[in-house]
């Protein structure tokens, strides 16, 4: 054959019609997407089922990462597969627009914060369209937007009214490169959780609080219908709010010492134990250690050293591993229970926000206690024993060897007159005689502590307070909402926050006697933000209240969130928080915010986090450029459980590109226009196509099973990969279908196969549509059914091991019983190969798993 006659025969790629071009067929959709305004709206007044499925809001840096694409994909799938089963679909997209980068980038780049934002929404937005991601952006929002955040100020004086928004002095956690304060939930290991090897120091400052510990039992307790979340984000949860039941009592100082007051006040879960009390321990940064200090200055070296100590192991992320040092303060206090002296020490490994700050040591019960009594010499008292069947409490006591006992199937010893007593009997007793003398009582705590909100930068809400003369701290009144954030402030990290040098924003007049008053300068906590965007998104055009109760009845709780785990604590409590107060406010009837979360694995490249401080970002425009759309987002599905880490491949993208061409020939090379509904029994097939029929109906089982439930988006792309293979074995059946039921069949596939293609890879579903004729449109065409007696599997392989490692696999019939199986297994080859001269032990059948031979 000659080269002309070879170029005559087969066309230049170019021209051949049947090859796939995402870069052509994506424009042409992304064009006639972004005319339809209405194509991934949702119905208003609908009768449909609803289903709202939201990924969370991203912060606009600039520009999409690879984290992003994955976790829109897993959102954009699910969504086009419930508006394919018939859903009203809620898809809506916003931004987490406030916060200290885009201030930071500001002071970088001599650009205002708002001019920098909203052209990375703009370019973050053009890529989410050019991705195909089916938002309906008539939802869209940008929390730096006055019609947003004058709801956040509006919010603020609803939890100002209801008491649940205060301000006070107090300690609190300061990101010196941030140059604002962080709540607790924003350290991390000491750290900032924005720069991680930033120190967090601690200062005094006056802050506005949330009261989200009113909320804490409720919080807790709500964990349990949560049962579309993870488990290990409800345990992240259960740990943060961290409840304890407990007691708390009063112990005199011998000799007071200062201001701090007369007497230390501990938090114990074990009131029982306190008659082995031998000595009480502070936080180093206990008000009373203060007065301590005045007393006795030679404390004072010792004490920075164990607040020096503290740190250290709050940076290691382990307070619990410290080795425990601590200081005798010299003073002494009164044991209430039994008048006895015990001494007061400060140690390193009692922290300030747990509990009171102090604790009561008892060594003979409690492991950390022991370990420091032993370190220092102080007493080892035993007050409980384990209970012996048949035998008196006084019949003995623990060895030392088995100290510290902390059971509560014991009695009490040496206890005055609560000794005999079960534990569980004491500690009721003892709570309440500390409560009938005074000095005590039952009381439940907690780890969570109220929620910081204020920042002391420029990028955020405006706290809508005012301070006056006369009439003190005073909301703004309704009608003056928003309180603008003004423009074209100049932004530095010195001296506070930039609103402090706005004189003509800083100074009002007060609304209630008319004298001057000034505005709060600090701004809120971008978690503010982030708290309630979800309801907004359902009516953002609304100008007379946040939401429309009426709607949000319709739309909530959220079927389906998707983001990452590490909003297990920031976001995710907050959110639930929020969302309790609201219902509170009369605002909504639903208790929780989303019922069923998912949370997706990190993209990794070159064996770290994807990250542009370590340089291994891949842009998406990069493999958008090079494979297309289709190719890139369904890369990121395919290459590993949604819930696992993925670690990028480019070559992995380029796969999946020569996967989405073999659909694309196998439909464009014989096209079948419009045929109608299929109708065909297998008796009907000749034997290549029934092989085809079967596996078409159950790809489509197990795709739809699997998006109905697992979402192991990795298996349903593989599925639909083994389907067309099965389809390129038969090229005598798709090249060129006989007249009648075998078109009948190809036509039935070629719409099938681009129905399930749909979630994953849109643009080439929507041009193969197109190019089989149909008259609706693909996104919200029926999801394709299977028929249950095709869709099961007739055959399934078998793995045989012979004492443990494989020697081979069978194909076998479903329906193939125990002993045909067996007989098979011994029957084949390898498998004799392997037991010849041996004796059978055993041989153990998995059903359609596993064949287990033992020889020896």
């Amino acid at each position: 054959m000659t080269d002309e006659t070879q170029m005559t025969e087969t066309p230049k790629a170019e021209e051949r019609p049947d090859r796939y071009d995402p870069r052509a067929i994506e424009e042409k959709w992304t064009v006639q997407w972004a005319n339809d305004p209405e194509l991934y709206a949702s119905e208003p007044d609908s009768a449909k089922k609803k289903f709202y499925v939201l990924e969370m809001l991203p912060y606009p840096s600039g520009a999409l990462h690879m984290g992003h694409v994955r976790n829109y994909a897993i959102g954009d799938a699910l969504a086009r597969f419930m508006w394919m089963t018939g859903h009203n679909v809620l898809h809506p997209m916003g931004w987490d627009a406030f916060g200290l980068p885009a201030e930071n980038a500001a002071i970088k780049n001599q650009r205002q914060p708002r001019e920098w934002t909203l052209g990375n929404i703009e370019a973050m937005k053009k890529q989410m369209r050019r991705l195909g991601f089916a938002y309906d952006w008539s939802k869209e929002i940008a929390t730096c937007l006055p019609d947003y955040y004058r709801w956040n100020q509006w919010f603020f004086i609803k939890f100002f009214e209801k008491n649940l928004a205060y301000k006070r002095k107090s300690k609190v956690n300061w990101c010196p490169e941030c140059a604002t304060v962080l709540a607790n939930e924003q350290v991390v290991d000491g750290c900032c959780w924005r720069h991680e090897t930033t120190r967090v120091e601690q200062r005094e400052l006056e802050q506005w609080f949330f009261r989200i510990t009113d909320y804490a039992d409720e919080l807790l307790r709500d964990l349990d219908q949560l049962e579309g979340w993870p488990e290990k984000v409800k345990t992240m949860q259960r740990n943060w709010i961290g409840r304890s039941e407990g007691a708390l009592v009063t112990f005199k100082l011998e000799q007071p010492s200062g201001p701090s007051g007369d007497s230390i006040t501990v938090f114990t879960t074990r009131i029982d134990t306190i008659f082995g009390a031998t000595s009480l321990q502070l936080a180093p940064e206990h008000p009373i250690v203060t007065d301590l200090i005045a007393s006795n200055p030679d404390l004072l070296s010792a004490v920075e050293d164990l607040k020096q100590q503290q740190r250290t192991a709050k940076e290691k992320g382990d307070i619990g591993a410290i080795e425990k040092h601590g200081v005798f303060t010299g003073a002494y206090a009164i044991n209430p229970f039994n008048e006895e002296k015990v001494p007061i020490w400060i140690a390193n490994y009692i922290l300030t926000d747990y509990g009171t700050g102090a604790i009561m040591s008892v060594p003979a019960h409690d492991e950390r206690d022991y370990e420091f009594a032993t370190k220092y010499g102080l007493e080892v008292r035993v007050v409980i024993l384990p209970r012996r069947v048949g035998e008196p409490p006084e019949a003995g006591k623990p060895e030392t060897n088995v100290l510290p006992y902390s059971g509560t199937d014991s009695l009490l010893i040496n206890s005055g007159d609560f000794t005999g007593l079960p534990v569980q009997e004491a500690l009721e007793k003892m709570a309440k005689f500390a409560e009938e003398h005074g000095f005590g009582k039952a009381t439940v705590t907690f780890r969570l502590k109220d929620w910081g909100i204020s920042r002391q930068r420029y990028w955020g809400t405006p706290i809508p307070m005012l301070y006056c003369g006369k009439c003190g701290i005073v909301p703004v009144p309704e009608d003056q909402l928003p309180v603008l954030l003004p423009e074209n402030v100049e932004i530095t990290l010195a001296g506070g926050s930039p609103l402090t040098r706005v004189q003509e924003w800083l100074h009002t007049t007060c609304p209630k006697c008319g004298g001057p008053a000034t505005r709060d300068t600090d701004t809120m906590d971008t978690f503010v933000d982030s708290s309630w965007y979800f309801y907004r998104y359902t009516n953002p055009q609304l100008t007379t209240a946040p939401v429309d109760t009426k709607t949000i009845d319709y739309w909530f709780p959220i079927d389906q969130y998707i983001g990452g785990v590490e909003h297990a604590i920031l976001h995710l409590i907050y959110s639930r928080f929020w969302t309790k107060v609201m219902r509170d406010l009369g605002l909504v009837h639903n208790s929780e915010p989303v019922t069923r979360l998912f949370t997706q694995g990190m993209v990794i490249k070159d064996g770290a986090k994807m990250s542009k401080n370590l340089g291994n970002v891949v842009a998406p425009d990069d493999m958008i450029a090079k494979y297309g759309a289709d190719a890139t987002r369904m890369y990121t599905l395919f290459a590993a459980p949604p819930d696992r880490d993925l670690d990028w491949q480019d070559a992995g993208v380029e796969g999946v590109s020569r996967f989405l061409a073999r659909v694309y020939r196998l439909i464009a090379q014989n096209p079948i226009v419009h045929a109608g509904p299929a109708h065909y029994t297998l008796a009907e097939l000749p034997a290549n196509a029934k092989k085809i029929a079967r596996k078409l109906h159950q790809t489509i089982k197990r795709i739809s099973d699997e998006l109905g439930g697992r979402w192991h988006f990795n298996t349903c792309v593989a599925a639909l990969m083994e389907f067309v293979n099965e389809c390129y074995a038969a090229p005598e059946l798709f090249a060129n279908p006989k007249e009648g039921i075998e078109r009948t069949l190809v036509a039935d596939v070629q719409r099938k196969v681009t129905l399930l293609l749909q979630p994953f890879a849109p643009y080439v579903a929507h041009e193969l549509w197109a190019m089989l004729g149909e008259p609706s449109g693909l996104l919200r065409a029926p999801w394709p059914a299977f028929d249950a007696s095709l869709a099961k599997e007739d055959e399934v392989e078998i793995v045989v091991q012979v004492n443990g490692k494989v020697r081979s696999k069978l194909v076998v019939s479903t329906d193939a019983s125990e002993d045909e199986v067996k007989k098979l297994a011994l029957a084949d080859e390898k498998v004799q190969a392997a037991i010849a001269g041996k004796e059978i032990v055993k041989v153990v059948v998995v059903p359609r798993k596993l064949v287990s031979i033992v020889v020896k």
